[in-house]
């Protein structure tokens, strides 16, 4: 056997078995020897993920202070140290210790992933070495053993079967499909894809139905759940468009902060020739002013809040960013089975000869009517339609049942559970009778067959695939009796249900002999009754329907990417409202596909069928690549690497795996679609309270720089101390600004487009915004503070009327903040109790620094007599009016160049061909 083309040779299913067994040097009965095994052990490996070299914890912990905030942070708490005010260096050393935690544990996600994925292996498997049954644990396992296979088991590794007896799959986790995979032995063509692979079965999938063997192709990494896990091992987390947001601001600021620093000591020194240890205690001061230093603590207490939110509304959140890129999100990938559909078998119609019928409701729960033209039928008053039904119910293995939540449950196969779920639902009785005997389901022949005694007869009946079934007919059921079989007209119908993507199933009886007591295939083979065809779908979700309706409303486009059959897709898609029906590109098209022809794809088509765990990957990154921000839905294994890359992952929560759950940023609790877009809304709520946060401390850190570059270039009395800063930092920063992380959702959220993914967080207006409320608040502040020195007022005096007035006049801003854009008139006051508690908090803390004779001390402030008081009240004031003055120009400039926008239009896909 040769090593190297056994590891990169991948399209077993392509050879026919001896030829298999002729390379793996093996045999299809007597497996291979302890010697080979033990031989090939040594030379591959054992069967099992190899393990990822782990980082030392302090290393990586350390590594989460290398952030230009924590920087900004640890400059605040040097300052704060050298100036002895020892509380605000633990303060904000303290957040810089939480911000780096936050960080740190984000790191467990990737690694509980693989482990995760490890676990999915099986422990033992039942193989024969040497001629002799044996049990051995799945890491011994060596390429060339011969694994046997039964219900239940967990397949050890990738096989490539021997023998398939009936032999059913549950491959969903790892392929999409939502129903078992029959399984073959012959050969398939080479540019067969993986979910049509049905004569090989997966590591990590389990055995549904029959029994079968299997020589081992691939272990450990070589399987296709280990290329998962190496997918998911290679791809890196991506930086949130938050993050990035917030790398940049804290580059401008620091950027600013260094630049101007310089220039006022230098303008200091040369031209003031102010004294250099005083000159240095002021630039000190300019900095301590600049530096946001409550702005990372305030970000993640707004994400804390919207997580908190989105709790509530069942969607958990494993990293705090991720709740703001929800906000930002521009296209939603989402897999079908499990996530848009129930992954519930359900018969959506029925065709008889003569007649067709409808069938309401969804999923296992017996909850609908059979109708025909929109009228309800009862199926007891038509006989063939009953007929027909009873034979789907009887020719039946699997049960119907309640669990202890009231939920309905199938033990047994989907389909067989879709088929009692319509007798349920049509009211007929007398299903129980006793069998014969059975000729039970065979992928080979593709039906199934039941012996019954009903009204003085011995019956026939059989379910399967209708092709089968009609070629073994000779006559049909009508209502005048039964007439030779119309293969035409069955072939139109059959075509018909197909195209709307339903899985067909037919049903036919037999009159058999009387007494007759045993059934063999040939019994079957000329003579059956043809009775009609039911046409099964696994549903869309009841509410996915209306969350797509939004997800259009709101700019962003959703796209279906799944392991299903392209033809099912489509239909699926067209009830949804996802593309035309007609548009859906295959994996292995795909696989054709260069890399900038992929990102002209993912503009045109919005539905991607028999794709693959590397196709999905794929698409994410051409999506990311066209400058969308992509979110990834999904349940299985193969979902995992595809979440881990996205913007955003985000896992069903009951139905998905635990791979999947750990390698996204978002678990959904109601496995519900619908649950996306609340929690896309609450995102949007974030970002616009975050931009409403800095708007409103930015000006803050303005004002006071403003305040002292003046001073130093008038040449004047430093209007503010630097501990006199640290004070109206705080309360404005820590306590006040507090308040807008509750700010409701304003109206129109989700009826705007995403904002662009290189939208900076600090636009051209917000820039003025900024620049215009820090000069009115510093310069009206100066005006006050020069006017009060003039007049011959104590320095301590003017300095406690200074720090009054720019707190006052940030609480009045705190009002005009609440909307960035909005009037601040017609917004209800108490619709945000927080901004009221955090006001009267601030009165508070004001009259603490001012009258409390420990904090005069600390802080360099004196009492004021009464009648001081209404000057800084009105300068607030009258920068609340300056302000909303300066929105309702922006208003009404905005009315007069308003142009309807596209909303997240994919690009331009003129010159774009796949």
């Amino acid at each position: 056997m040769q090593k190297q083309y056994v590891h990169t040779h991948r399209k077993w299913f392509a050879k026919d078995v001896p030829d298999v067994a002729a390379v793996l040097m093996t045999d299809v009965r007597q497996g291979i020897s302890q010697e080979q095994a033990a031989a090939r052990l040594e030379e591959y490996g054992p069967n099992s993920l190899p393990a990822k070299k782990k980082q030392s914890r302090i290393i990586s912990f350390l590594r989460h202070f290398h952030d230009i905030l924590i920087y900004m942070l640890f400059v605040a708490a040097f300052v704060t140290l050298v100036l002895g005010h020892y509380a605000d260096t633990i303060v904000i050393l303290l957040v810089a210790v939480v911000n780096a935690f936050i960080g740190f544990s984000q790191e467990f996600k990737a690694e509980k992933a693989l482990e995760d994925i490890k676990s999915m292996l099986s422990l033992k498997a039942s193989i024969i070495r040497d001629g002799v049954r044996t049990e051995v644990d799945s890491k011994d396992l060596a390429l060339g053993d011969l694994v046997l296979l039964k219900p239940g088991n967990k397949i050890p590794a990738d096989l490539r079967l021997v023998i398939a007896d009936n032999l059913r799959v549950e491959e969903s986790a790892l392929t999409g499909e939502s129903v078992p995979s029959e399984k073959t032995t012959h050969s398939l063509d080479p540019e067969t894809m993986l979910g049509d692979r049905i004569n090989m079965a997966f590591s990590g999938t389990s055995v549904s139905a029959g029994t079968g063997s299997g020589l081992v192709v691939a272990v450990g990494q070589e399987t296709e759940l280990g290329r998962i896990s190496q997918l998911l091992e290679e791809t890196q987390n991506i930086s949130t468009p938050l993050i990035r947001q917030m790398a940049q601001l804290g580059k401008t600021v620091a950027l600013f902060i260094l630049g101007v620093s310089l220039l006022i000591f230098l303008f200091g020194r040369f031209f003031h020739n102010y004294d250099a240890s005083e000159l240095l205690l002021a630039t000190i001061g300019l900095a301590i002013a600049a530096i946001p230093e409550g702005l990372p603590a305030i970000l993640s207490i707004i994400l804390a809040v919207g997580v908190q939110h989105m709790a509530r509304r069942k969607a958990i959140v494993r990293t705090l960013p991720s709740v703001e890129t929800l906000g930002s999100v521009s296209v939603i990938c989402s897999d079908k089975t499990g996530t848009l559909t129930k992954n519930e078998m359900t018969v959506k119609s029925l065709v008889l000869a003569e007649e067709r019928y409808d069938v309401e409701g969804s999923g296992y729960a017996p909850e609908g009517s059979i109708t025909q033209h929109g009228t309800t039928v009862d199926a007891a008053s038509a006989p063939l339609l009953a007929e027909m039904i009873r034979c789907f119910a009887l020719c039946n293995d699997s049960v119907l049942t309640q669990d202890a939540n009231g939920a309905w449950i199938i033990q047994g196969e989907p389909t067989e559970g879709a088929l009692q779920t319509l007798y349920k639902k049509s009211g007929l009785t007398g299903a129980g009778k006793s069998r014969i005997a059975t000729l039970p389901f065979d992928s080979q022949y593709k039906y199934m067959a039941i012996l019954i005694e009903e009204g003085g007869q011995t019956l026939l009946l059989v379910k399967g695939a209708p092709d089968r079934l009609l070629a073994m007919s000779t006559q049909q059921r009508t209502a005048a009796g039964d007439v030779p079989l119309d293969p035409a007209c069955w072939e139109s119908a059959m075509s018909i249900t197909a195209g709307k993507g339903q899985r067909l199933l037919g049903a036919a009886l037999k009159i058999m002999p009387p007494q007759t007591r045993t059934i063999t295939h040939q019994d079957l083979q000329d003579g059956l009754v043809f009775l009609g065809l039911a046409g099964i779908v696994d549903p869309p979700r009841n509410e996915v329907l209306e969350a797509i309706r939004a997800c259009k409303d709101a700019g962003i486009t959703v796209k279906m990417i799944t392991g299903d059959h392209v033809d099912t897709a489509k239909a699926i898609g067209l009830e949804l409202g996802i593309g035309d029906g007609s548009m859906a590109i295959s994996g292995q098209q795909l696989d054709e596909m260069t890399d900038q022809q992929i990102q002209c794809a993912v503009k045109k088509c919005d539905i991607f069928a028999r794709t693959s765990p590397e196709h999905k990957l794929k698409l994410v990154k051409a999506l990311q690549a066209n400058g969308a921000v992509s979110a990834m839905t999904g349940d299985g294994v193969n979902d995992a690497p595809a979440l881990k890359a996205a913007d955003v992952g985000i896992a069903m929560g009951i139905k998905g795996t635990e791979v999947t759950k750990d390698a996204a940023e978002i678990v959904l609790t109601d496995d519900n679609f619908s649950t996306i877009v609340a929690a896309v809304e609450e995102g949007r709520r974030v970002y616009d309270n975050l931009r409403k946060t800095i708007l409103f401390i930015l000006p803050t850190n303005g004002a006071e720089s403003f305040l002292i570059i003046a001073s130093i270039l008038f040449g004047t009395t430093l209007p503010l101390t630097p501990v006199q800063i640290l004070w109206v930092n705080m309360v404005t920063s820590v306590t006040v600004s507090l308040a807008l992380a509750f700010e409701l959702k304003e109206d129109g959220v989700m009826r705007r487009p995403p904002r662009p993914a290189g939208e900076k967080i600090l636009d051209g207006y917000f820039i003025w915004r900024i620049a215009f409320v820090s000069i009115l608040i510093g310069g009206m502040t100066l005006i006050m503070s020069v006017g009060l020195g003039r007049m011959g007022y104590a320095e301590d005096l003017v300095r406690t009327m200074t720090v009054q007035s720019i707190v006052m006049c940030q609480l009045f801003h705190l009002f005009n903040s609440r909307s960035i854009r909005g009037s601040a008139f017609k917004i209800n006051p108490f619709s945000n109790r927080a901004v009221l508690v955090v006001s009267a908090l601030l009165v508070v803390l004001q009259l603490s620094v001012t009258y409390i004779p420990f904090m005069n001390s600390v802080f360099g402030t004196v009492p004021l007599p009464l009648q001081y008081w209404p000057v800084p009240i009105l300068l607030g004031f009258i920068v609340f009016l300056i302000v909303e003055g300066e929105k309702a120009f922006m208003r009404k400039r905005d009315a007069q160049n308003f142009t309807t926008k596209a909303g997240a239009a994919a690009g331009d896909n003129d010159h774009c061909e796949i």
